[in-house]
């Protein structure tokens, strides 16, 4: 033993160095071991889902998968192999999935969609985006069409295995382990329990509409956003030396435009899940002869109420548009977007330390900002105008766009937790 000490005291650079190896071989090791638990645990949760009888006559509920394999750095297959596709199967799912990493699949998709009792989206932002333009670029706007109603019956699940989620932290909660966040997801989609969720209609000039969950940024916040990967080598102090950087520009950096916007819609009532029963065939039949017989109705032409619209000139260093998605209140009785136009006055001090803030929550309203409640809306931009547009965390060519809400389109799957937590603070 005293050879062994004084070898260790001799060599201490070794020891040392052969400590801290052996120190973070066990942590990986523990970690690894501990994932192992999360996904057994979660399979046995899923088992149970699938040894629930069913009977004979009924088929097997089908979920087709929207994969995007290149999310996460190419990680996103692997992770979805090993945490979320044993507990889809286990469950007793019939399962397709698509992976969405070539471009003329929207027509594959279109008919995937007619014989699917969920839908599942595997990736970040950028796949729930992409999943909804493929079908848009078939022809098919699934959100504005006679498709519509059928669509948004179909419930969605969202496994989050992209860079930038911003969803989960609506459908979720809050998880540091990526494992656990995945399984976790994928038992809610399990679950059942759903909440419905607004839709953006961004349509430009020319473009097909773009839709978007989250909202729209254009401004300085944003270009500063997108630059802060090129300073990783600064670690923890990467995000404030992209924006301070981007100071050096012209200052104060001001964006102009035009807004015309209409404001909240009152919300309809929900319409019943349970359809109503089918009356018997003499009852069809005497229904439609005595349509057949009866006279055409007149027509009452219907008095068109003029839209109000406001408008106003707007000079900002950063202009959002944004779903409720991330505050849902189930009970409330309007349906809007938010608006948020933040000042130009802004010290380079504060955009500095806004910027960091931001890049936690994109879409947060800073005090001194104008926010406007709209159903609806169109930003004109002045001609020559350059930049980019954020749209669910995508890049989009700034240009002249309507913005139009499509209130609860989309029906998500969410974890019960979440769904009591919304339903408590909306009662309080």
């Amino acid at each position: 033993a005293v050879k062994v000490v004084t070898t260790l005291r001799n060599h201490w650079k070794k020891t040392t160095f052969g400590v801290c190896l052996l120190s973070w071989g066990g942590n990986w090791l523990y970690g690894r071991h501990c994932d192992n638990l999360l996904r057994r645990a979660a399979c046995q949760e899923a088992q149970a889902f699938g040894n629930q009888l069913i009977p004979s006559s009924m088929p097997l509920k089908k979920a087709t998968v929207f994969l995007n394999p290149a999310a996460c750095k190419g990680k996103a297959r692997n992770l979805f192999e090993k945490n979320a596709a044993p507990i889809l199967h286990l469950s007793g799912l019939d399962v397709t999935v698509v992976k969405t990493d070539y471009e003329g699949q929207a027509k594959k998709l279109l008919e995937l969609m007619e014989n699917t009792d969920l839908i599942i989206i595997a990736g970040g932002d950028g796949t729930v985006q992409e999943v909804l333009k493929e079908l848009a670029d078939a022809n098919v706007n699934l959100l504005s069409s006679c498709v519509q109603a059928v669509f948004s019956k179909i419930p969605i699940g969202f496994i989050p295995l992209g860079k930038t989620c911003t969803l989960s932290h609506t459908l979720y909660p809050e998880s540091t382990n990526q494992v656990q966040h995945i399984t976790n997801a994928t038992l809610a989609i399990l679950k059942g329990e759903t909440v419905p969720l607004d839709v953006l209609q961004i349509k430009g000039e020319k473009e097909q509409p773009v839709f978007a969950v989250t909202g729209l940024r254009w401004g300085s916040y944003r270009d500063a956003g997108v630059k802060v990967s090129k300073y990783w080598y600064l670690g923890p102090l990467k995000t404030k030396a992209a924006h301070f950087f981007s100071t050096f520009k012209e200052w104060p950096q001001k964006h102009q435009a035009a807004l015309m916007y209409l404001g909240p819609t009152e919300r309809p009532p929900e319409e019943p899940e349970e359809k109503p029963s089918r009356p018997p065939l003499y009852v069809r039949l005497y229904r439609r002869l005595r349509l057949y017989w009866s006279s055409p109705p007149k027509e009452i032409p219907q008095e068109l109420t003029p839209e109000d619209w406001e408008e106003l000139k707007l000079s900002t260093i950063e202009l959002s548009i944004a779903t409720r998605n991330r505050q849902l209140d189930l009970t409330r009785t309007e349906d809007f977007m938010d608006i948020c136009i933040e000042a130009d006055t802004v010290s380079k001090g504060q955009f500095v330390n806004r910027g960091s803030q931001k890049m936690c929550d994109p879409h947060m309203c800073p005090e001194g900002s104008q926010c406007i409640q709209a159903s609806r809306c169109i930003l004109q931009l002045p001609e020559g105008t350059e930049g980019s547009f954020g749209i669910d965390n995508e890049e989009y060519e700034a240009m002249p766009v309507e913005v139009k809400l499509l209130p609860r389109k989309l029906r998500f799957f969410c974890d019960p937790r979440m769904r009591e937590q919304m339903l408590h603070a909306a009662v309080q």
